[in-house]
């Protein structure tokens, strides 16, 4: 490609409305361009580079013998209600109607119709196993779309989808798929890690996270360079920190704590360890009020909290329900004459002589025990914290962060079920199909790598998928020879397969320098003086330069890649 008449531009400066290294660079080296928060122009270069991405998946998808198809985006919303996951998608769904006044939603996943499609191939237990899969574009309203291509509203996922007629033959299907996952990730560059998590809306059976390390990466990790455990945070156990055992139980005291709500406020005040303090939160499971006690240093999963109830919603309940099951103002919360169900996390359940909320505005409760108040549950309800001790090995664990760029699921039977999606197995009895769900972000993995690979002067990426392999540049376009020169090579490099682009610009040798170093060019050909010599020059984006004679050039490019 000739860059003097075609598409292509670069910012200098930073741009003030991208809230991350990897989104600022793609909208400056005029890869993707914001139109709408969470929605983004994928501009020539980056879609080249999605491109490359979206065919190693492919290619990977096509030897785990997935067959691709298209599925509409816009979408019956009676369709997720039939599955039940409506409700649960709630406000992150586009949803509109058509001029018939019938309801619509825009796809923000497609088990349903996968499921749906499934339906006209499978009737006996001979039609199965088979995979299918697409790349197509999603919908989802982000309440905060940020980090570029990271968190948006309108993107492209590849899904794929498996249909077996039993659990063993879903763990067959299913490490298929997980095992072209790996090669996916490995063909991206991507330094990565395969975390347990919650299945959350999509439910089922198991959930395997694909996480690309990095810093500004919304979920975190927990890590044990010990034994290899690697798990979400939100379903990684907690084990419990066992308090000394004392001898003489306090009797309980009222003490006045004015002006003292938080945890950090009442320590201050009291000027005790932070560990001996609990803190009583009052939660919302499905419409019913439940305080939840964890120390005061510890915080509240509430995944956990939502798999202890089976619950479908959980969250803080707002302070009117605050104040009436506490009969007191918001930070004044505990567990004794709490006025509804009472559960605390494990570790609670070792302490003593602790401190609480009195549920009386402006007093606590010194000399807690639990004789004190009585739990309904007592379970594994915090979140673990960097150095706890591992839960599988007895060592330390530590945290990372990561992007999450793919995920696998076992999905059972509950999408069949929803759907009625049976065959007839060899006894002529009627059973449910078992499914997996598959999906893949091309334009996370995308955001991933540059996070991963920028430097100060622009992303750095692997050869294999960056934008062109090897970049001419003309020093002097008013140099008869050195146009000549450059044009023959950039002709010689695309008749051998190299993917090639020729500075042609009337710019200054630095800028066109900077903007190669900037988009990621591998390599760069420098076509200048000293053509009267034979020579032209060859560097690698980072590292030194060689000259080269011109008649090696093309020879020399070759062998690198």
């Amino acid at each position: 490609m000739r860059l003097k008449n075609s598409y292509f531009f670069t910012l200098r400066e930073n741009v003030k409305d991208e809230d991350s290294v990897s989104s600022n660079m793609l909208v400056r080296a005029g890869m993707i361009k914001k139109s709408s928060a969470g929605c983004y122009m994928m501009l020539p270069l980056g879609w080249r580079i999605l491109q490359k991405i979206e065919a190693i998946i492919r290619d990977e998808m096509e030897k785990a013998d997935s067959q691709e198809l298209l599925m509409p985006a816009l979408i019956p919303e009676d369709v997720y209600i039939a599955s039940g996951r409506r409700d649960g998608f709630g406000a992150s769904m586009f949803s509109l109607k058509d001029r018939k006044g019938q309801p619509y939603v825009l796809g923000p996943t497609h088990e349903e119709l996968f499921a749906i499609a499934a339906k006209m191939q499978i009737r006996s237990y001979k039609d199965m196993p088979f995979s299918l899969y697409q790349l197509q574009t999603k919908f989802r309203d982000e309440p905060r779309p940020r980090y570029g291509l990271i968190r948006v509203r309108e993107f492209i996922m590849k899904d794929a989808y498996t249909f077996d007629k039993d659990e063993a033959g879903l763990d067959v299907s299913y490490q298929k798929q997980f095992n072209a996952y790996k090669n996916i990730m490995d063909r991206l560059h991507l330094e990565y890690r395969i975390v347990r998590a919650d299945t959350g809306v999509m439910g089922g059976l198991l959930s395997e996270e694909f996480q690309a390390l990095a810093p500004l990466g919304e979920d975190i990790l927990v890590l044990c360079d010990d034994c290899g455990l690697s798990s979400n945070i939100e379903v990684c156990a907690a084990k419990p920190e066992l308090a000394s055992v004392e001898d003489t139980l306090e009797e309980l005291t009222l003490v006045e704590t004015p002006n003292s709500r938080t945890i950090e406020e009442v320590v201050d005040f009291l000027h005790r360890d932070v560990k001996k303090f609990v803190k009583t939160l009052i939660y919302n499971i499905d419409g019913t009020p439940v305080a939840v006690m964890v120390r005061g240093d510890r915080d509240v999963n509430e995944v956990k909290l939502r798999k202890l109830y089976g619950a479908a919603n959980v969250e803080l309940a707002d302070p009117e329900t605050v104040v009436k099951v506490t009969n007191a103002d918001i930070g004044f919360a505990g567990p004794v004459g709490i006025g509804c169900e009472l559960i605390m996390d494990e570790e609670v359940a070792h302490m003593y002589n602790f401190v609480t909320g009195a549920n009386k505005t402006g007093y606590h409760y010194t000399g807690v025990n639990q004789r004190d108040f009585k739990a309904s549950k007592v379970a594994d309800l915090r979140n673990i914290q960097d150095g706890d001790i591992c839960p599988v090995c007895g060592g330390r664990v530590h945290f990372a962060h990561g992007i999450e760029v793919g995920n696998t699921f076992k999905l059972g039977t509950k999408y069949a079920k929803a759907l009625d999606l049976q065959y007839l197995d060899s006894n002529n009895q009627l059973q449910y199909v078992w499914m997996g769900s598959y999906g893949i972000g091309p334009a996370r993995a995308m955001a991933a790598l540059a996070e991963q690979n920028v430097d100060e002067n622009g992303i750095n990426w692997p050869k294999d998928l960056a934008p062109y392999q090897v970049a001419i540049v003309i020093i002097s376009m008013k140099d008869e020879q050195q146009v000549a020169i450059a044009n023959k090579l950039h002709d010689e490099l695309q008749a051998a397969g190299i993917e090639v682009i020729l500075d042609d610009r009337e710019e200054r040798p630095g800028v066109k320098f900077k903007d190669m170093e900037l988009i990621g060019i591998p390599y760069r050909i420098t076509v200048g003086r000293g053509v009267k010599d034979g020579k032209v020059e060859l560097k690698p984006r980072i590292g030194d330069s060689v000259e080269v004679a011109i008649e090696d050039a093309v020879n020399e490019v070759k062998k690198l890649f």
